[in-house]
């Protein structure tokens, strides 16, 4: 579906209200376009997270030390950093002033050679809908996701919006389920929250 032309801005409320409307953007070649699939990818947060056993002994080592929210924009920049990406000016921007108004979030893996993968996200009400993740060592966007998981899990989060489904997410226990069925979903975890949002606490205090 498309909706707004590009700006240098996409302002905040236009943004949280798409979110809470089960809409996201993506910018391909100058285009804003607006999406919400027929079926969306998500991970359960009741228990459907699986971590490999492989994963599990790689995070023994603590090979990276897991940050919040302390290198946003370049968690972003690592992510847009590929041969094709969706992440324009105009969607780093506005995502940076959601992050600078407390509602996008990333977490990051580092290590004594700096950010080294994370993933990044917007938080509204009692869902995270997760935007892109990257890795520049192995295994450094898995364990941003695992420490994601476990910081929604604490915090009473209900749903971990993924968009669409790959086959890595689903092999970490990512399901699709149908638009009607997340529409009701996303209601329930964003609430009735009126003309304005308000920026959920999330990440260590």
């Amino acid at each position: 579906m498309s909706g707004f032309p590009p700006a240098q801005i996409i302002p905040p409320q236009v943004l949280l209200g798409a979110y809470a409307q089960g809409v996201f953007p993506m910018a391909d070649q100058g285009e804003l376009t607006w999406f919400s699939p027929l079926m969306r990818g998500i991970i359960p947060l009741d228990g459907g997270f699986h971590v490999p056993h492989g994963l599990r002994r790689v995070m023994k080592k603590q090979p990276f030390t897991v940050k919040w929210d302390s290198d946003f924009r370049g968690t972003m920049q690592g992510c847009a950093n590929r041969d094709r990406t969706w992440i324009d000016t105009t969607i780093l921007e506005s995502y940076c002033l959601l992050h600078r108004l407390g509602y996008a979030h990333s977490v990051e893996c580092h290590d004594e050679e700096g950010l080294q993968g994370g993933l990044y996200g917007v938080a509204l009400g009692r869902a995270f809908f997760g935007e892109s993740m990257f890795s520049r060592k192995t295994d450094a966007s898995k364990i941003a996701l695992v420490a994601l998981v476990e910081e929604l899990r604490a915090r009473g989060f209900i749903l971990l919006d993924t968009q669409w489904l790959t086959d890595h997410l689903r092999r970490l226990g990512g399901q699709e389920i149908p638009r009607d069925e997340y529409q009701r979903r996303l209601k329930v975890a964003v609430g009735d929250q009126g003309s304005s949002f308000h920026p959920p606490v999330l990440g260590p205090e």
